[in-house]
């Protein structure tokens, strides 16, 4: 499970706190000058039409007071009196001069067309003569052709005055819609323009690349007087649509445009400008909060440490109470609960320590007595002067058991108050060891029926106290012999190789540990079912099993028998100054080692049999 400390709980709380305050804000600024910006466009859009609107209001009424004063004049009549067709288009040019427009036509009262004049090529007689056609009948005021848009105007001559009615024929002026109008347009607007014949685009002020996708018909995307939102390329344009026909004529529309991303540049960097102040004020806040937090958290830490001192028993650990805030008053409530805890453990050490004396003193009280007064017993048979040698040996040997009980007792209660592991370190093997033992343990009379089998595994020879280990070894086989059944008994042992350890397995199948004390087996004085047991035997085991480094473990218990695992390491042999070293070498182990050297005592076997050799290193010593 992974911690997380309270400051940084306040950390990330502020910092997500903050980055969600942040995001919103964004959110609602942008959605909120989005659509001021909308409202803005179509706004501008709409004073586009407007101003465009007014602007062809003015130029018609020039135009068309333009179109009166030429068709007054009196050469103008007097030229069309002439009705020849070359004379009137020769003349006709200084007037269309005077009248300064892009387009200049002249047309017999018949309507044929008999001058044209245009400052572009491409518009022919019989584009003008067909536009003049509509005009007259559906009163046109846009003549289209060769991709020129003119706006004209038409103006009746007559000779005399015009209640007379006496037509001479027809004066058409106009003004082209080229690129020059469309831009001079677009500044008086404000705004990007298109004009569209029909669905052909005529001119624009748009790019060669977002005019290309204008004439695939984009004027058919824009409702009417709407404003509409579409893509041109990679930018975004707001749009409306003007239609400068009369009902019923070819369409003649305007379409007026606003950048939607132009528009909206400025919050690009409004929303940069918020996202760099949120960051600050979340940099800021974590640091106002990491300062903060250390004032509420360092009590906090206080306590903590308070408590894995009180978890690892330390009771004296002072902590720092002063303040009135709560965190001070739980502190001080601990220290209270602290310092009852410390002399609840006291009064328990002391009467756990009365117990465990009483316990000790009863056990060991009761073992004594008994071999004390067997000894008492004994010694007074002795002193009887009728008594035969062999008499006198039975009560000297029974004499010389109970001093060995006691002396095992005190050996026992001595090992078990050691606080660190006293080794003498000799070469051996094991099995030798156990089979040691198990001689001590069968000595017993009761136990000479039972089957107890050792084998072992690979080399379970090495470094070891061997005193110790056969101590250790007796306890278990004595409590496995005492287990099982006489004559049904069974007990094996086996020794095995594992790596760099040795593994040691005793198997019986008695009766097995019984279910209350199979938790606490290894604690002192623990022992049931077991007339004479102290209570040690496994304490001692442990002590010394834990003093090679190594361990013993119940592997499993039942009525049907009790497995017990002993995993020794096999140290390498380290010598020091005044250690006592004893070995047993075999023979073939002697032959290799004539000149075997320890680190201060000198040992040197020049002979020997095939019977092991027990020896002792003595400083400058040497054995034949």
């Amino acid at each position: 499970m992974i911690r997380v400390r309270l400051r940084t709980k306040f950390l990330l709380s502020m910092v997500l706190i903050s980055a969600g305050l942040t995001s919103l804000s964004l959110l609602l600024v942008r959605q909120s000058v989005q659509s001021q910006a909308r409202q803005e466009i179509v706004e501008g859009l709409r004073n586009s039409v407007s101003t465009f609107l007014s602007f062809h209001r003015e130029q018609q009424i020039t135009l068309s007071h333009s179109a009166d004063l030429l068709a007054d004049l009196p050469n103008l009549r007097a030229l069309m009196t002439t009705n020849h067709e070359a004379t009137i288009q020769d003349g006709s040019t200084p007037l269309w001069h005077l009248a300064n427009s892009d387009l200049f036509v002249l047309a017999d009262p018949s309507g044929k067309v008999v001058a044209l004049h245009t400052n572009t090529s491409g518009f022919t007689r019989d584009m003008a003569q067909s536009a003049l056609n509509s005009s007259l009948e559906r009163q046109e005021r846009w003549w289209f052709g060769a991709r020129h848009l003119y706006a004209v105007f038409l103006k009746p001559i007559y000779f005399g005055p015009a209640s007379a009615d006496k037509l001479l024929g027809f004066l058409i002026i106009g003004y082209e819609i080229d690129d020059r109008v469309a831009s001079q347009i677009s500044r008086i607007t404000s705004s990007k323009v298109a004009f569209y014949y029909g669905d052909a685009l005529v001119t624009s002020t748009l790019g060669v690349q977002n005019r290309s996708e204008l004439e695939k018909n984009a004027i058919s995307r824009v409702e009417d007087s709407r404003s509409t939102s579409f893509q041109l390329g990679n930018e975004q344009f707001l749009a409306t649509r003007v239609e400068l026909a009369a009902e019923g004529s070819p369409n003649v529309r305007l379409l007026v445009l606003k950048s939607y991303d132009e528009a909206t540049a400025y919050l690009r960097k409004i929303n940069r400008l918020l996202l760099a102040l949120g960051l600050i004020a979340v940099v800021i806040g974590s640091g106002l909060v990491f300062l903060i937090s250390h004032t509420f958290t360092r009590p906090l830490a206080s306590l903590l440490s308070g408590v894995s001192a009180l978890e690892r028993g330390d009771f004296t650990y002072a902590l720092d109470t002063r303040g009135g805030d709560e965190v001070a008053q739980l502190a001080r409530a601990f220290d209270r609960m602290r310092e009852s805890l410390a002399r609840t453990q006291q009064n328990l050490l002391e009467s756990e320590r009365l117990a465990t004396i009483g316990r000790m003193a009863s056990s060991i009280s009761h073992d004594l007595r008994h071999s004390l007064a067997a000894i008492v017993a004994n010694a007074e048979f002795l002193c009887e002067s009728h008594l035969s040698p062999g008499q006198r040996e039975e009560l000297y040997e029974e004499v010389r058991m109970a001093v060995g009980r006691m002396t095992e007792l005190i050996d026992s209660l001595l090992e078990f108050s050691r606080t660190r592991g006293s080794l003498t370190l000799t070469h051996g093997s094991l099995q030798a060891t156990m089979k040691s033992s198990l001689n001590a343990v069968k000595s017993n009379p009761g136990f000479h029926n039972l089957t107890v089998g050792i084998h072992d595994v690979g080399n379970v020879e090495g470094w070891f106290d061997h005193r110790k280990l056969e101590r250790a070894f007796f306890n278990l086989l004595l409590n496995a012999c005492e287990s099982v059944q006489s004559g049904t008994g069974k007990i094996d042992v086996a020794l095995r190789e594992e790596g760099d350890r040795i593994e040691i397995t005793i198997v019986d199948n008695g009766r097995g540990i019984p279910p209350p004390i199979r938790h606490n087996l290894f604690e002192p004085f623990v022992s049931q079912g077991k007339e004479n047991g102290t209570g040690l035997g496994l304490t001692v085991v442990q002590k010394i099993i834990q003093d090679h480094g190594g361990e013993v473990v119940i592997v499993s218990t039942s009525s049907a028998g009790t497995t017990f695992r002993i995993t020794l390491p096999r140290p390498a042999p380290v010598l020091g100054s005044g250690d006592t070293v004893s070995s047993e070498l075999s023979a073939s182990a002697v032959r290799g080692a004539r000149n075997y050297q320890f680190d201060k005592p000198r040992v040197i076997l020049k002979k020997f049999s095939f019977q092991q050799i027990r020896y002792s290193c003595v400083s400058g010593g040497e054995y034949e």
